[in-house]
């Protein structure tokens, strides 16, 4: 059968149910919060997401002979890196300094969220693996159709890595922290686990970050309201203000996702004198919990863990979760129980000579990430341990 590959420039133009079949339908992964029509859409209307920001739409849509979108991706043309969590600054001054032009180029991934999810999204089950795989070697044509120097296709599931790897793409490892629940009943279950240091850390941590009259509150569904949701914005402005300059988001973004996903976030908010203080934002996939963003306006001893760490743990357990992702970077969530585990991306260069490049450099971190990964593995808390990848 015979495709036909379309870019749409404005998401809400997809129609969300099409969207939405695809990312049920795409087979080993579950549907993910985030590549869901709803958080994508939610992005490019509240403006946090646009042409403005440096998220210029470009969404891949194949189509068959009776013009049936049967795959698609999301993606956009980018003039900046910022708001992707692979790092690719250096390589855009390099390919610069060396007279050539690095933007715009195309970003295959979903904006602001470091958590892997499948970008190659088809609606027939049996039909996956060619449909992803034409997608994918689409995606070079695509690259000299456009005049862009470069495709990076972010936070890959590793089926999907080995997909674009086939399409010509090169591979980038890096780690990131999750959870994984061992079949615990309790948080003390969980406990058990570590070893009689670690248990006594955890202990004292959740023991101290409460100590001045401070309640949590786990609030999701019809439970969370416009009023958590404004108190959670003031939180993550103040910590992006202080972080980066900027924050990603615009609270329309948060107003427009608790009005069409509010099941799928979990707002875990500390309250102190009837005031809310702290909270971090989650969202419960199939079988994951996501941590994305946390904020405070008072400092207390250990809160950030207890708010951001320690309580997804006990949401997992109770809801029965596989494992808790909590975001990028972070080598002190290691010692709270969770592991260390490599993510994948991948990437197209379409100059000869800086491909030859950035795959010599490519390779020399690969092994890096891949020493470091196991330097962390013998230093979990845990008394025996086992390597994890995301499958």
């Amino acid at each position: 059968m015979n495709h036909t590959l379309k870019i749409e420039t404005q998401f809400s133009a997809i129609d969300h149910k099409n969207w939405n079949k695809l990312v049920e339908n795409t087979s080993g992964t579950g549907a993910s919060p985030f590549t869901c029509y709803e958080f994508l859409n939610a992005l490019e209307v509240s403006g946090s997401a646009v042409r403005k920001t440096g998220w210029s739409a470009a969404h891949m849509l194949l189509e068959n002979d009776q013009n049936e979108i049967v795959a698609a991706c999301p993606a956009y043309l980018k003039n900046n890196s910022m708001g992707e969590y692979v790092f690719d600054h250096g390589w855009a001054d390099a390919y610069e300094r060396g007279g050539g032009q690095y933007y715009p180029k195309l970003q295959i991934s979903v904006p602001f969220t470091p958590a892997t999810a499948p970008k190659l999204l088809t609606g027939n089950v049996e039909a996956r693996s060619i449909l992803a795989e034409t997608l994918a070697g689409q995606i070079p044509k695509l690259c000299e159709r456009l005049g862009v120097s470069s495709a990076h296709a972010t936070f890959l599931t590793s089926e999907e890595r080995d997909i674009f790897l086939r399409a010509g793409f090169l591979e980038r490892n890096d780690k990131q922290y999750h959870w994984f629940n061992e079949d615990y009943n309790t948080f003390e279950d969980f406990l058990a686990a570590l070893s009689s240091r670690k248990r006594k850390l955890i202990r004292r941590e959740r023991r101290d970050a409460v100590a001045n009259g401070i309640t949590i509150e786990a609030i999701t569904g019809e439970d969370l309201t416009s009023e958590h949701m404004e108190v959670f914005y003031t939180f993550y402005m103040d910590t992006g203000a202080r972080k980066w300059g900027r924050p990603y988001l615009t609270y329309d973004f948060f107003k427009n996702i608790l009005e069409k996903m509010s099941d799928r976030i979990l707002l875990i908010m500390a309250k102190r004198a009837g005031t809310y203080i702290a909270g971090a934002i989650n969202f419960i996939g199939q079988g994951v919990l996501y941590g994305r963003n946390w904020g405070c306006i008072e400092n207390h001893p250990f809160l950030h863990f207890e708010v951001c760490y320690y309580q997804a743990i006990e949401f997992a357990i109770k809801n029965k979760l596989n494992r808790v992702e909590a975001g990028a970077q972070g080598e002190h969530k290691l010692v709270r129980g969770y592991r260390p585990v490599t993510t994948f991306s991948a990437h197209y260069i379409a100059d000869p000579a800086f491909r030859k490049a950035v795959a010599a450099y490519l390779e020399e971190e690969r092994t890096y990430i891949a020493t470091l990964s196991e330097t962390l593995s013998e230093r979990t808390p845990f008394r025996s341990d086992d390597r994890y990848e995301i499958e």
